[in-house]
């Protein structure tokens, strides 16, 4: 199908699922797109065939919380933050309920998680003012980075390079392979007082970055120079403002941006 104007205005809701029972604060696809997996603030993880539109499993994390639930490059594997306890990121095996490995080291709130697209890296942000590199084969923390704020992070379509956002204002590209030696490049993103960035976001083809803010407003950046491309205000609304939060990403064109508010689907 090839996405223009016409076809996205042709999109209406089809199906509604009412699983949970608190807010859903993550969701995301494998990486075959057959299916669909959220998390959500009642503990709960649910797990959707995309194919035949329907919930397949529902897995609880009553111990732990969950939030943040990402697949790994196995449709039976998943990485998953923690709301209790600690903070703690956690390996899970989706066939047993099993948790493989734990990745201690964040002392707050993890705020932000992201699989490598091309290996077992992944990289976690979190309100203790650090982001972290690891690996799935070891519990050991693989690089550390200390910020100045809030820390978003994502890497970039081929695995090479991760972006990382610190406060609402400065967007900066690591080169994997050396990132200890500081950002390549270095970009001003405008900011309002009083917001910090809240997902940033490579376009498929490596061209652009998604960067949303917490108070909604999401900016589209060039890659390569950090000029802002366009800005997208006016998603939210009174209801997103009593907690519940924006998400957002590129069609896998690169030409759209998609964004909505997480709640009970």
């Amino acid at each position: 199908m090839k996405l223009d104007e016409k076809v996205w205005r042709s999109f209406q809701i089809s199906k509604v699922f009412r699983e949970n029972t608190n807010k859903i604060n993550a969701l995301d696809y494998s990486s075959s797109g057959e299916l669909l997996i959220t998390s959500s603030d009642d503990d709960s993880i649910v797990i959707y065939d995309c194919e035949e539109g329907k919930s397949t499993r529902t897995l609880l994390s009553r111990k732990y919380g969950v939030s943040l639930i990402r697949y790994t490059h196995a449709q039976n594997t998943v990485l998953h933050a923690s709301t209790k306890i600690d903070d703690t990121v956690r390996y899970l095996s989706l066939h047993d309920n099993k948790y493989l490995r734990y990745f201690k080291g964040h002392q707050q709130r993890v705020v932000s998680l992201c699989m490598s697209p091309i290996d077992d890296t992944f990289i976690s942000g979190a309100m203790d003012r650090s982001i972290r590199l690891w690996d799935l084969r070891s519990p050991n923390c693989a690089g550390l980075m200390h910020v100045n704020g809030r820390p978003v992070a994502a890497f970039d379509p081929e695995g090479l390079i991760f972006g990382a956002g610190i406060d609402a204002e400065y967007l900066k590209l690591y080169d994997l392979r050396s990132f200890d030696r500081g950002p390549f490049s270095t970009f001003k993103i405008p900011s309002e007082r009083g917001t910090e960035l809240s997902t940033i976001s490579f376009s498929p083809d490596g061209k652009n970055i998604l960067v949303s803010t917490t108070n909604g407003v999401l900016r589209v950046v060039d890659a390569f120079n950090g000029q802002i491309i366009q800005t997208f205000t006016g998603i939210i609304t009174e209801r997103s403002e009593r907690g519940l939060h924006l998400g957002c990403c590129f069609s896998p064109d690169s030409n759209y941006v998609l964004a909505g508010i997480f709640g009970i689907i």
